[in-house]
This record gives C-alpha cells, sequence and structure tokens, in this order.
C-alpha cells in the first residue's frame, strides 16, 4: 500500500491487535529504507507496476526472419502483439520496409474501435525502436491507448513477448525455409493455431490458451494433429 502514511499504518495494525505508536511506524520504515509516503507514491516499482495493470497490460515487438525472394535473401521485419494477462498473441503483420506509414497503418489496425486487438488495452509495453515512432504512438493514445516506452537495452522489462519470440523462432521459423512472403505468413498462422489451441504453457499452469472439448478426456483412441509437414504435433483423445 505505498500511499499509506504512517498514522493509517498504526489503525490498520490496531485492527489486527499490534498497539503502537505512529512514532514507531515511522521508525520502522526508516530502518528498513521505506520514505515517508508523499515520497513513497513516486516511486513505483516495475514489478509494482505490472501487477496493478496486468489486465490492461499489452506488449508489442518485431522480430526478423530471413526469406528468400527473386532479388535473393530479404529480411522481413514480423510484428506481434501480446495480451499480457492471457498470453493471447496477435500477428500485426510482416514488411520489408516497416516506414512510418505502414506503422500508422498498424497503429489503425490495432485501435480499431470494433475489432481491434488492442480494444481492451490501457498500457503497451514497448521497447525504443525508432519504428514505434511519435506517429505510431500518437494514433494509440487518440484511441486512449497509453505506450509504455521502456529503457534502452532492457529486454527483461518485456520478458513475455521475449519469450515468444524465442518459441516461435526455435519451434518453426529458424527449422523452415522461406520462400517468399506467403509461406512466411502461412506458417506463422500455423503456428499461432497450434500455440492459441494446442500448446501448453508454463507461464499458464502448464494449461492451454483456448483449449478444445477434448482436452482432459480419458476416453477414446489417442490421436495425433500435425501441422507444418509434422513440424508441430499435439495429441488428444478423438471423441469415443
Amino acid at each position: 500500500n505505498p500511499s499509506w502514511g504512517y498514522d493509517r499504518i498504526q489503525g490498520a495494525l490496531a485492527n489486527v491487535g499490534y498497539h503502537i505508536s505512529d512514532t514507531t511506524v515511522g521508525n520502522v520504515l526508516k530502518q528498513h529504507g521505506i520514505e515517508p509516503a508523499p515520497d513513497r507514491k513516486r516511486q513505483t516499482t516495475w514489478a509494482t507496476f505490472i501487477k496493478s495493470h496486468w489486465d490492461v497490460l499489452a506488449a508489442i515487438d518485431f522480430t526478423t526472419i530471413e526469406v528468400w525472394t527473386k532479388g535473393g535473401l530479404v529480411t522481413y521485419y514480423v510484428l506481434f502483439v501480446m495480451e499480457l494477462a492471457t498470453r493471447r498473441i496477435h500477428f500485426a503483420g510482416c514488411t520489408t520496409s516497416p516506414d512510418d506509414v505502414w506503422m500508422k497503418q498498424i497503429a489503425k489496425d490495432l485501435t480499431d474501435p470494433f475489432d481491434g486487438f488492442l480494444l481492451k488495452t490501457r498500457y503497451l509495453l514497448m521497447d525504443r525502436d525508432t519504428k514505434f515512432s511519435e506517429a505510431f504512438r500518437h494514433i494509440l493514445k487518440d484511441a486512449n491507448v497509453e505506450p509504455v516506452r521502456l529503457p534502452a537495452r532492457s529486454p527483461d522489462l518485456n520478458a513475455h513477448i521475449e519469450r515468444f519470440h524465442l518459441s516461435i523462432k526455435s519451434e518453426c521459423l529458424e527449422r523452415m525455409i522461406f520462400f517468399g512472403e506467403k509461406s512466411l505468413r502461412r506458417a506463422v498462422d500455423a503456428y499461432l493455431d497450434h500455440y492459441h489451441e494446442e500448446r501448453n504453457h508454463q507461464g499458464l499452469d502448464n494449461l492451454i490458451i483456448k483449449p478444445g472439448d477434448e482436452v482432459g478426456r480419458d476416453e477414446g483412441d489417442v490421436q495425433c494433429r500435425e501441422r507444418l509437414g509434422g513440424l508441430l504435433r499435439y495429441y488428444y483423445r478423438a471423441a469415443a
């Protein structure tokens, strides 16, 4: 309770049978390096911020992948957005040139008033990549989504989407060769179906994000569903 002063803490302690003076409360806090309430309120930690806004937080970030085209090997920038509380992922798009025009269209799509992925989002975590331009952030703000720009070289502050990038690369993208943008998009779409509907997530108590009716079934033959030629596999019991 970062806003509680010495008197309020004293009162709360009295509620549970501990009767001490507000001076004693102050001395204890000072011994542990905790400032008085007016100063303390200005020192919200990152962990406290995350916990306080967990249900309205999302994260956005790029990853890259090499794609063979008629002009040779080309780097594609692939943009994902994650709803942190649910770990739901949205494939925002991919391009070889994420310029300001492209980014502004992405912002408009994400904040569309009818089906935008960020409809329930209050804060969007992002690094200081110049692709997240002022114009991009302005469109977000107009839709009441506050861009939270993280300090430079601080991937741990956006660890959830960084972990997703590691998963999609190690389980899919780095194990394939892509010929053209369509093949990249097909692979990403297939992986996201697997990610949401078939993959157990340790960060969610080893559960599936969108489990089917077959999950937990203990009768019926065990079946295997394959995606991307068997690169991704899911085992389940067929209905008896």
